[in-house]
């Protein structure tokens, strides 16, 4: 970007963000097994139980979720997908494109601290292994928590699909010895990109319980929070209602 007034250009993860996009995909499914993309629609389902009129894939990435919302959702359902990175935008609908589903999605390049939408715009928002990076050592998750609230309609909910800490203490040790050496050195051998997968790498050991982060959600101004484990609790679903 030229530009240094676009969204995202003095953000501390913007360079990596803009940086990864090639190989993110095949990182992704190395790192689970395959299993994110079940995870996701498994996500997208939950976003749609309600048949909204209105939802959107925040921090889309490179669009599996928001693809995922597209497939499965009525017809004339609308489905928006935000990014500040644009690299991971033009993957998005070029994605979307050969799976026949662009017309389907409206793209929009916008940053989470400042969402393009009036008040109470959507009637439920998804995010998918981005929610770490709002959260994680970000002086401005509060900011960002505050505009998600905002956009989303009351009774509406948001649904997180992000890694976890297994409450087994074993399975903990498992889970950060993979995420600390694999993750880390997998990442960096296929990318080339280290401060990027040092950043995943450190960032996943260190996040939140699943119970913690229900408690950021509440004290965010949800009411009511569910959580779902995933893969013996190292990655979870929490379902935040407005």
């Amino acid at each position: 970007m030229a530009d240094a007034k676009q969204p995202g250009q003095k953000r501390p993860l913007h360079s990596i963000f803009t940086a990864v996009p090639g190989r993110y995909d095949l990182v992704n499914r190395v790192f689970t097994w395959g299993m994110d993309e079940r995870w996701r629609r498994r996500t997208a389902l939950i976003c749609l139980k309600s048949d909204p009129k209105r939802v959107m894939d925040l921090c889309c990435g490179t669009g599996d979720l928001a693809i995922w919302l597209a497939r499965l959702a009525k017809q004339g359902t609308e489905v928006v997908c935000l990014d500040y990175s644009l690299p991971m935008l033009a993957l998005a609908r070029d994605k979307a494109e050969k799976a026949g589903l662009n017309s389907a999605l409206s793209f929009i390049h916008g940053d989470v601290n400042d969402l393009p939408f009036p008040d109470g715009y959507f009637d439920s928002i998804g995010i998918s292994f981005a929610f770490r990076n709002l959260t994680y050592k970000n002086p401005r998750t509060g900011r960002y928590l505050i505009e998600v609230v905002r956009v989303l309609k009351t009774g509406g909910e948001f649904v997180i699909v992000e890694s976890s800490q297994p409450p087994n203490a074993v399975v903990r040790a498992f889970a950060h010895a993979y995420e600390r050496w694999f993750v880390f050195y997998a990442g960096y051998w296929i990318t080339g990109n280290r401060p990027a997968y040092k950043y995943l790498s450190e960032s996943a050991r260190r996040f939140y319980t699943a119970e913690e982060l229900a408690d950021l959600l509440k004290a965010a101004g949800f009411s009511k929070v569910t959580v779902k484990r995933l893969f013996f609790g190292a990655a979870a679903i929490h379902v935040a209602q407005k």
